[in-house]
């Protein structure tokens, strides 16, 4: 079987660079904001200002200022240097109790009237990222912009740690927060198995066996699906998340199937005498797209459910080995010469996107679930990153990642 079409996400990544935040929407369509830490100064008081600053950018409807500032949480009084900002945000973090709790408001900086408060509270310290994810979130929504509700979910991967061993592990988007949920032996291929992240599906192999398996993330019980040999991976739930899109090779040729979970019947729908994987539930669930070698190199096709008819989508690059699908809009990821993978986008019909990177190698692009944002792998002379791209306001963020190979990832 060739590696480009196992839905390989295998990229090696290498920590200890500086990433780069890109801005292309102007400033001036944008809030400016200040970040001031009220907190007795700590590591992890810094950290938060950090992700404060992130979360504000990539949402798009701020301009963060990244100097990090500290002063008094009590008290609306800014300081006469921020009056030039929009808006000044206050936090303070405590550790107390067992309770890390972040304390935030918003203050105009022309008149110190504060227009928003919180509080958000974890029990576990190392869950702190989610509580700034959760107050900057819930900020833009008392401002009226647009919903960015997707820095609140998890990002959940697969990495090599040895020999035919890999780990699952959970994430926040940023990757200040990381714990490992499944571990020892080979486990691959992790896919969100609802909207609400309560459950995923992972390929893990019993006694040489590929094997399906399905974790309930509330009680840790884990399901056996279905196996097959050769391999089998599921790529994608379909949004009602009664039936689920496999890659087998029940007889060494790679195909793409639909597994029925009530019935536990698995029914072919590709049967192309090459390699047929990664199917993705495109046009609203009536069509998937997948990426298939049926014109000699890898490329994406479109297979409607009501007529069988198979067509090409992309016809741009001769190495289109990723693809994920929102409605009818597809991200892919393309060739274009030696050792450059960018991304772009398409339409189910065959119509031309626009281009989303122009450099470094970018591959397995995933969609959020309200189809605004690509997340992405991002390869480069400079390192490393795990790379996010605003559709709507051209926002882009890197955040370098470790030394291990990331080996899929799904958010």
């Amino acid at each position: 079987m060739r590696v480009w079409l196992l839905v390989i996400m295998t990229v090696s990544l290498f920590g200890g660079f500086d990433a780069k935040l890109t801005i292309e929407k102007k400033a001036d369509q944008r809030a400016r904001v200040a970040v001031v830490d009220g907190s007795l100064p700590t590591e992890a008081s810094r950290k938060i200002h950090a992700i404060f600053v992130a979360d504000l950018k990539i949402s798009g409807h701020f301009l963060a200022d990244e100097t990090y500032l500290s002063g008094e949480y009590g008290g609306n009084m800014v300081d006469p240097a921020l009056r030039s900002q929009a808006y000044v945000i206050k936090y303070q973090y405590t550790q107390e109790n067992g309770t890390n709790t972040l304390l935030v408001k918003v203050l105009r900086a022309a008149n110190s009237k504060q227009i928003v408060e919180g509080r958000y509270a974890v029990s576990n310290p190392a869950k702190y990222p989610f509580l700034v994810h959760k107050a900057v979130s819930e900020i833009n929504a008392q401002l009226k912009f647009a919903p960015i509700d997707w820095i609140n979910r998890y990002v959940v991967f697969a990495r090599y740690t040895g020999r035919k061993q890999s780990e699952i592990l959970l994430a926040d988007y940023t990757f200040h927060y990381v714990k490992t949920i499944i571990h020892g032996g080979l486990n691959l291929f992790p896919h969100w198995g609802d909207p609400a992240q309560k459950s995923l599906y992972y390929t893990a192999y019993v006694e040489g066996r590929p094997t399906l398996y399905r974790l309930d993330l509330r009680t840790g019980k884990r399901t056996v699906m279905t196996s097959s040999t050769g391999m089998i991976v599921c790529s994608d739930v379909k949004p009602d998340g009664e039936k689920l899109l496999l890659t087998m090779a029940p007889d060494g040729q790679s195909d793409i199937y639909e597994y029925d979970i009530a019935t536990a019947k698995a029914t072919r729908l590709t049967t192309f005498s090459g390699i047929d994987v990664n199917g993705v539930y495109a046009d609203n669930g009536k069509a998937m797209v997948f990426v298939s070698n049926r014109l000699g190199y890898p490329n994406v096709f479109k297979r409607d459910f009501t007529s069988g008819t198979v067509t090409q989508v992309v016809f741009h690059g001769k190495n289109n080995n990723s693809v994920d699908a929102f409605g009818d809009t597809v991200v892919y990821s393309a060739r274009e010469g030696r050792g450059v993978f960018n991304l772009y986008t398409a339409h189910t019909d065959g119509s031309s996107g626009r281009p989303l990177t122009s450099s470094g190698v970018n591959q397995f692009p995933r969609f959020s679930p309200d189809g605004n944002t690509i997340l992405y792998i991002k390869r480069s002379y400079d390192g490393n990153a795990v790379g996010y791209l605003g559709l709507k306001t051209n926002q882009s963020l890197l955040f370098p990642l470790g030394d291990r190979k990331i080996q899929s990832l799904d958010w």
